[in-house]
């Protein structure tokens, strides 16, 4: 699925990132969203491997990489600390300087980084989002009943801990299968591993703890830096012509208020647009990537 890439497990300060290594040229890190792992990127990496460095992970949490314990804040699992890991990571790999990409909850990860860490990225790519803080700051009911996963993973401890123990293909089945357009856009391979992620009570909490830091400190974080920090690198942003966010936001009105040079546009797919129109997100991608460092 990743031929010719190699795979690694380093260490962080806080705990051990998983992850694939392929390719040569620019180092571009690509980042999961939920329910998936790293491999949410195989049809794409390998393309982008013919012309970058390539480096795909596991977030902090999540699939083969480590599940540090929590703290009552869940400060462990907040976008702020996920971030640090992966800018040590490609330290770690040789690379003071890169571009992101990330979808979903990678993507929250993506932008923290170039907020955080603006030396370190010189591309971002966010997939299928909108900033966490403005999220929340613009959640009605709509946003409630669509985005229900979010309230459901970050309810107090034990409860969707203890309900996902007890059918975890339910939940995996319903995000890949209701936020995706494209059949068999999941192979039986892929699904199987999204599944077994979440059999793991370890990983659930984890992720059960990102959301629960998701709603206050990254949306603290965000609002701190809401008209005082901006990312400063180039930014492409994709989005779902039929999902939630085109639906409910202008993406690129949105982003523009966060980053200083966005440009982007609508994907003709679901959520999951790496897995469900690799084509196109990887024509955009080249395109954004191959362009002059600024």
């Amino acid at each position: 699925m990743f031929d010719g890439f190699d795979t690694f497990d380093l260490p962080t300060t806080q705990t051990t990132i998983h992850g694939v290594r392929g390719g040569s040229g620019p180092a571009v890190l690509l980042l999961h969203g939920i329910p998936e792992t790293h491999l949410m990127w195989h049809r794409v990496a390998p393309a982008l491997a013919e012309r970058f460095t390539v480096v795909a992970t596991d977030l902090r949490g999540y699939g083969a990489s480590g599940k540090p314990p929590s703290a009552p804040d869940h400060g462990p699992y907040r976008m702020r600390a996920i971030a640090a890991d992966q800018v040590e990571v490609m330290a770690a790999l040789g690379f003071e300087r890169f571009a992101v990409v990330g979808h979903d909850r990678g993507a929250r990860c993506a932008y923290r980084m170039a907020l955080d860490h603006p030396d370190a990225i010189s591309r971002l790519a966010v997939l299928d989002v909108v900033p966490t803080g403005e999220a929340y700051a613009r959640a009605d009911a709509e946003f409630s009943l669509g985005f229900w996963v979010w309230s459901f993973l970050a309810a107090p401890e034990p409860v969707p801990e203890r309900l996902i123990a007890a059918a975890p293909q339910v939940l995996v089945d319903h995000m890949l299968d209701a936020w995706s357009e494209v059949p068999g856009a999941f192979p039986e391979r892929v699904r199987a591993a999204y599944v077994a992620a979440f059999a793991d009570p370890e990983t659930v909490h984890a992720i059960c703890e990102e959301y629960r830091a998701a709603a206050t400190l990254d949306v603290a974080d965000d609002e701190a830096d809401r008209g005082r920090r901006r990312i400063r690198c180039p930014t492409l942003v994709l989005w779902s012509a039929s999902g939630a966010v085109g639906q409910w936001y202008r993406p690129l009105d949105v982003w523009r208020e966060w980053a200083e040079d966005v440009r982007g546009g609508a994907i003709q797919a679901g959520h999951f647009l790496p897995e469900e129109a690799p084509g196109e997100t990887l024509r955009h991608l080249l395109e954004f990537l191959g362009k002059r460092d600024p």
